[in-house]
């Protein structure tokens, strides 16, 4: 036990002192999409990842900006990438190291363009999630230790989705901070076709903020309380995944 916990203490050390990270990239059917550069100059950016000012995390459940890691509103030369209802994307992250949290993926529609729309005024549906995988909660392997092992994140677009214009948004929780959980949310502009025509119900919908409260279970998980090394059970925040659901 002692070799473990020291193990542990080292790892959310690291975790304090490296690079916290961002999604850099995409790849819809084989085609690399460049993600947002914010440490580039707005203007001279065609992409269609929306803009976030840096790598640091977002703090705080009611914090307004954690639709995707903005004001809500587009890059003035943002696109939208074309996508099969599906077919799969795959979000490259870069650089992580934090190995403790979940992995959640959300869509919202937009009502025309999505680079008219405010991300804060969206319902967000959740299509995908991974938390605890397996073993406790401490030493065992999560959504996050996906992306700090392989670098990237891969989700399926619901097949029963209607058509239109949607915001994509990956988002991994680090739990590792003794400040609380850490936010790194990021968001892309897609335009699918394709699809069987079918929204989410109202009750898989939710707003962001809004979708978490800060007395979530999957939220007030304290890895450095002893009692944690026995818990195998994690319920990841936020609403249902919808998998096409119309019920």
């Amino acid at each position: 036990m002692q070799t473990r916990f020291l193990a542990l203490c080292l790892s959310l050390l690291v975790g304090k002192i490296a690079a916290h990270g961002a999604v850099q990239s995409y790849v819809i059917n084989g085609v690399l999409y460049e993600g947002y550069q914010p440490f580039l100059p707005p203007d001279d950016q065609v992409t269609i990842g929306r803009p976030f000012p840096g790598i640091d995390p977002l703090r705080g459940t009611d914090n307004m900006n954690l639709s995707c890691n903005n004001d809500g509103w587009a890059a003035p030369r943002q696109i939208s990438a074309p996508i099969r209802a599906g077919d799969s994307i795959t979000a490259i992250w870069g650089p992580w190291i934090h190995p403790f949290g979940p992995a959640i993926v959300y869509m919202a529609r937009c009502p025309s363009s999505c680079s008219l729309a405010n991300s804060i005024d969206l319902d967000w549906f959740k299509i995908d999630q991974t938390g605890l995988i397996e073993g406790n909660v401490v030493d065992g392997f999560w959504g996050l230790g996906i992306v700090r092992n392989e670098g990237v994140y891969t989700v399926t677009i619901p097949a029963a989705l209607a058509d239109g214009e949607y915001l994509i948004r990956h988002e991994l929780i680090s739990l590792h901070g003794e400040g609380g959980p850490q936010y790194y949310p990021e968001c892309a502009q897609l335009e699918v076709t394709g699809g069987g025509g079918s929204l989410p119900p109202k009750r898989f919908l939710a707003t962001l903020p809004g979708a978490y409260k800060p007395t979530d279970p999957g939220l007030t998980l304290d890895l450095y309380d002893p009692a944690s090394w026995n818990i195998y059970n994690y319920t990841v925040p936020g609403p249902d995944v919808w998998k096409g659901e119309v019920v």
